[in-house]
């Protein structure tokens, strides 16, 4: 294609792509007589250039991270899509505010809702619309409320949560860059490991998951014996220090 035609296909400029070719974001066209003629690398390089630049890189780091690649624009962009796919496997679930109030006894408080929204849990879409993030967690939230759980101690319980996870999540990317990342980039970032690195970070989203998991449901476990045990201590005292406490208040005299 001509650069007309390849300005057309990607939906830029023609003066923006001679600029990134001026600064070796794209390679030359194979030039045939006087014209010079693109093919589909360039129409990935762009659209890497795009999605980059929309991430918040700016030209001069993506020139850097495409000469670590050796100038493979499809390394690059399959490693920044693996990175930006969303961690979990569900799909937001769109409401009614209705609806919603409905599921939480009638009455929908705005201030539980602005709770929610700056929790990250769900926003407001207008129209009496509201998306909501994590349909499970929504569930759970329902569930805690038909326990009797007030929908405040349930979003503060979401709140802490959240505080938890964001840790919990920080072991882990830090585990990839000192394990993974550092490692290779000290290496030059070759062009034959990206795959391996890809492949590292597409592998440690189901096992983070599966070791929380399993980790979690230990510690509850053991949590739930070490609160049992201990009110079962205490309920088993109590008959014997009430008696003691009531010979005691026997042997005092009332004030005349």
């Amino acid at each position: 294609m001509t650069i007309d035609e390849l300005a057309r296909r990607t939906g830029m400029t023609v003066r923006n792509i001679r600029a990134h070719q001026s600064r070796g974001l794209v390679p030359p066209p194979t030039v045939r007589g006087r014209t010079g003629y693109y093919g589909e690398e360039h129409l990935e390089r762009i659209e890497l250039i795009k999605e980059l630049q929309a991430d918040g890189f700016n030209l001069e780091a993506i020139r850097r991270l495409l000469e670590g690649a050796g100038g493979s624009s499809r390394e690059v962009l399959d490693f920044s899509r693996t990175l930006r796919a969303p961690f979990e496997d569900e799909q937001p679930e769109i409401l009614e505010a209705d609806e919603i109030a409905e599921r939480w006894g009638g009455r929908l408080d705005p201030d539980l809702v602005a709770r929610a929204e700056k929790l990250g849990l769900m926003r407001s879409l207008g129209d009496g619309r509201v998306e909501v993030f994590s349909p499970r967690l929504q569930r759970a939230g329902m569930e805690l409320a038909a326990l009797g759980v007030p929908p405040t101690a349930a979003l503060e319980v979401a709140a802490k949560l959240r505080t938890h996870s964001r840790r919990i999540a920080r072991v882990f990317v830090e585990l990839f860059l000192d394990s993974v990342w550092k490692p290779f980039n000290r290496a030059g970032r070759p062009e034959q490991d990206w795959p391996k690195v890809r492949e590292a970070l597409e592998r440690l989203r189901p096992l983070a998951s599966e070791a929380v998991l399993a980790s979690f449901q230990q510690v509850m476990s053991e949590a739930v014996e070490d609160a049992t045990a201990h009110e079962l201590q205490r309920e088993l005292r109590e008959p014997e220090e009430r008696p003691k406490r009531s010979r005691k208040s026997r042997g005092r005299r009332r004030p005349r």
